[in-house]
């Protein structure tokens, strides 16, 4: 028995104590499996702390064993990154998987997907709206409120809705269970919870965060905080030397090559250049997306070769964890890797590049750290 938690911790505050500590008064004898973004997350954001940071804040606060989500699945969209967090799941053979959401409805959501799945009108709405112009995002709620009556648009709900359907359609013995998520779970005032986003805006804003995250976590960020605007000048580079094979970068539309090349001569920040790229059909994550893998050198035949997870790499775990690993790793059908050197995949040998483009703003010294922190650290142990 394991409880599984997709997350990001970008940074981990006490919205996410909330939910751990909820996880562990309901399932105390459980291990609790986090399957983590690491250094580039689902928007396309660059996450304020590395992974091994994250890793050391998790098990500090109740979690077991921290496994790393990679690059081609944890910088996408919501059904990517679904897929690829499943996968991980259910290779490690958890039972239940613990998740925030707004609506707080797993029958709803359990119904919802098998619409996505089975209705036979479901893709047409979808292409049709696009047809017209709309974002996937909506095309993907008008198909449902259309076919259902029901609307789902809140981003928690959508995450929520993607890992249901992929466990439908992963045929994996995994239970959802939803805890109740609001912007601020309950009285911000009351309660200091409030969202990662709101947490590194305030810290943009030179603001105190003290009453929204844990002490170890208040004391592990830096200021100021790494954004993706400090990746702009290495951005403009890429673009530049790339300029004619623009497209052979995930995500990276046909016709949109036209467009990256107007706005990076006239944009004078990586805030400015989205807002040029930005229309109705590419919605700003999506955009942010794009950039984050034109940055990384991330082409379309590199995700075309990594739609699925070749390996477990373990960043982190407790005694608890340690033993839960041991007991299932002969019934394990991937390689399990707790160190670089031990890999032999071709996605493991992506996250080195992944790494060293995190690393650029920071100084030559920490560069070094986390370059080779990606090739000879083992797991964190608690």
């Amino acid at each position: 028995m394991a409880i599984g938690v997709i997350a990001e911790f970008n940074p981990l505050h006490n919205g996410h104590l909330y939910l751990l500590e909820t996880i562990k008064k309901q399932f105390p004898n459980d291990p609790i499996i986090i399957v983590l973004g690491g250094n580039f997350l689902e928007r396309g954001e660059v996450s304020i702390l590395n992974k091994w940071q994250k890793t050391e804040l998790s098990l500090n606060h109740h979690c077991d064993l921290v496994i790393e989500l990679p690059f081609p699945f944890a910088c996408q969209s919501a059904d990517y990154f679904a897929h690829g967090a499943i996968s991980i799941l259910k290779e490690l053979k958890v039972d239940k998987i613990v998740f925030g959401s707004e609506t707080n409805q797993i029958e709803l959501f359990q119904n919802l997907a098998k619409t996505q799945l089975e209705h036979p009108e479901y893709q047409q709405l979808i292409k049709e709206k696009m047809q017209e112009g709309k974002n996937y995002p909506t095309a993907l709620s008008y198909a449902l409120e259309k076919i259902t009556g029901k609307i789902i648009k809140l981003p928690n709900d959508t995450l929520a809705l993607s890992y249901i359907r992929e466990i439908i359609k992963q045929n994996a013995y995994i239970t959802p269970i939803s805890i109740q998520r609001t912007n601020d779970y309950h009285s911000l005032s009351e309660n200091h919870i409030t969202s990662a986003e709101s947490i590194r805006n305030l810290l943009l804003n030179n603001r105190d965060i003290t009453k929204y995250v844990p002490h170890d976590t208040l004391h592990t960020i830096n200021t100021p905080i790494l954004t993706n605007e400090q990746y702009f000048s290495y951005l403009k580079y890429q673009i530049i030397i790339n300029w004619n094979r623009l497209e052979q970068f995930q995500t990276v539309d046909k016709g949109m090559n036209t467009r990256i090349q107007k706005a990076i001569i006239k944009a004078n920040s990586y805030q400015e250049f989205i807002h040029l790229l930005k229309t109705k059909r590419y919605t700003y994550n999506r955009i942010q997306r794009m950039l984050t893998h034109i940055l990384c050198n991330f082409t379309k035949e590199e995700a075309a070769n990594m739609k699925e997870i070749e390996y477990i790499r373990v960043l982190g775990f407790s005694k608890t964890g340690k033993q839960y690993l041991n007991q299932i790793k002969k019934a394990m059908n991937l390689p399990l890797i707790t160190t670089y050197s031990k890999g032999n995949s071709n996605m493991l040998k992506l996250e080195q590049r992944i790494t060293s483009c995190y690393s650029l703003p920071f100084p030559l010294e920490e560069q070094k750290k986390l370059y080779q922190a990606e090739y000879q650290k083992g797991p964190i142990q608690k």
